[in-house]
């Protein structure tokens, strides 16, 4: 595992540090903002973040036998691309670590096996996953009509409607243009369908690998800082709890100072 800086403008000038990376269409995106939400940012300038910083994010990977999952993680982890191919044998995982807005971020990366008789152990890790990336291959029609089974087995193990979802077209340096405009007007009224991110990655020539891992790292890094402010509700993630006091409010602010942003 490796650490990144998510994104930092020294390393990334076009995306300065409050930004997201982009999406790839925004026809189908998880949002087309190009800042973090306020209170996220605000949260991590006033390091109130909570236990973000401590915690893994779970992200699983799914799609159909050889569509190029695991090619997809190796190359963003390792920047490696192995042409032999291997079928991955039940689960593997891989850690990846980012620096988001100055907050260290983790995301555990679940290679799951695409064969139908190893699906049975694959999907009892599926279970509490932050993040769902579902893989097909950009020139394989079935591999694409295969992904709303695949979307459907993952979402028995999570809650719908706080899970981000991705659905990924692997193999684009085999599409010619021509075939590649074809499939990617079905994979958005696909991702459309399922409300996911769309994205079309090559995991020979990386295009599209890095900024696809970072957009996902920085939409879940999003969504655990607001999850973390509202179960912190009326009292400030920080603040410092008054036990044994006859004043009504409980909650006593660690800084005297008045936060200079979000409510």
């Amino acid at each position: 595992s490796s650490s990144r800086s998510l994104p930092d403008a020294a390393q990334q000038s076009l995306i300065p540090h409050h930004q997201f990376s982009w999406c790839l269409r925004k026809e189908a995106a998880l949002h087309v903002r190009k800042d973090f939400h306020p209170r996220v940012t605000c949260a991590c300038q006033e390091h109130r973040t909570g236990t973000v910083g401590f915690k893994i994010s779970k992200v699983i990977v799914v799609g159909d036998l050889s569509v190029g999952k695991t090619c997809l993680i190796n190359r963003f982890c390792k920047d490696t691309f192995d042409k032999n191919y291997k079928a991955t044998i039940g689960v593997d995982f891989e850690m990846e670590r980012f620096e988001v807005l100055g907050v260290p971020f983790s995301l555990q990366l679940w290679d799951t096996a695409g064969q139908e008789r190893f699906k049975c152990i694959a999907s009892t890790y599926y279970r509490g996953a932050q993040a769902i990336i579902i893989v097909f291959n950009l020139n394989d029609v079935a591999s694409l009509e295969h992904t709303k089974q695949w979307l459907a087995d993952a979402l028995k193990e999570n809650d719908p409607s706080s899970v981000l979802l991705f659905l990924v077209g692997s193999k684009k340096d085999l599409s010619t243009s021509a075939q590649y405009t074809l499939m990617e007007k079905d994979a958005l009224k696909v991702a459309q369908e399922i409300k996911a991110e769309y994205w079309a990655v090559s995991s020979l020539t990386g295009e599209n690998v890095r900024e696809f891992f970072f957009r996902v790292a920085a939409l879940t890094f999003e969504a655990n800082v607001l999850a973390e402010l509202e179960k912190s509700g009326a009292r400030r993630i920080g603040d410092i709890v008054r036990i044994n006091s006859d004043d009504s409010n409980l909650y006593l602010t660690a800084s005297k100072k008045k936060p200079t942003c979000c409510p």
